[in-house]
């Protein structure tokens, strides 16, 4: 492969917004696509599915967050097409009752016209503490869940709380993997991160100081160098 196909999968409420800082430097030694697929479907399995249809023979995966679900729900369907896999603030388990319950709340907040509120909600818990005041980034994380919308943000709550359990999948991934995660994350913490790694022979984690969820945006430099230098891994074995 001269350059790897890679196809990033955004999270909840996000789009290529997501990626942006990263993608100058992965287009050295990657074919780059942001897909939108994970908005217009109410499962991971038919998103899964969606992407997969117009991807390449053979490509590289990274997800974060809702991202990671659909990639790891791609590679259970499609384990043999798939020659890496990025995973990024994300979890293998299903929504607990409790997970549930605060999704329900804020899709209740959403049809009642109160899709910023939803927002300012999110915000507060997706990203590091001490980033709470950047405006900047509050800007750019907001531009993506305008551009999203409510109509998506609901389809994307159903199919994210119908996500399957993915533990018993994750021993049978054996491509290059790179699992991600921001020490302060509280949507899907380390220990999420540390049992993906765990049941993943060919892996790697990574764990980013001062950060939180939204790890492409947070910490932006950092992640870039991880995913360039886990792309070029994936170039040597396929040389």
């Amino acid at each position: 492969m001269n350059k790897i196909p890679l196809i990033l999968i955004p999270g909840l409420l996000c789009d290529h917004g997501l990626w942006e800082q990263q993608l100058d430097a992965l287009a050295a030694v990657a074919d780059c696509l942001v897909t939108e697929k994970h908005m217009h479907y109410e499962t991971i399995g038919q998103i899964a599915d969606a992407i997969v249809a117009e991807a390449p023979a053979r490509f590289a995966l990274s997800g974060l967050s809702m991202g990671g679900y659909i990639a790891l729900e791609i590679c259970r369907k499609y384990g043999d097409r798939v020659v890496g896999l990025a995973l990024l603030d994300t979890s293998a388990r299903p929504d607990t009752q409790e997970q549930k319950d605060r999704r329900f709340s804020m899709m209740g907040l959403c049809r009642e016209q109160k899709f910023n509120k939803v927002v300012e909600m999110l915000f507060s818990v997706l990203v590091h503490p001490d980033r709470q005041e950047d405006s900047d980034l509050k800007r750019r994380v907001f531009d993506m869940a305008a551009r999203t919308g409510p109509g998506v943000f609901l389809r994307q709550q159903c199919a994210i709380m119908g996500r399957i359990d993915q533990r018993p999948n994750l021993s049978k991934i054996t491509c290059p993997t790179t699992i991600i995660c921001g020490q302060q994350d509280r949507i899907t913490p380390l220990d999420c991160a540390n049992e993906i790694s765990g049941k993943i022979v060919r892996s790697n984690m990574v764990s980013i100081k001062e950060c939180g969820h939204l790890s492409t945006m947070e910490k932006p430099e950092e992640v870039t160098k991880i995913l360039y230098q886990w792309v070029k891994q994936i170039k040597i074995l396929h040389q």
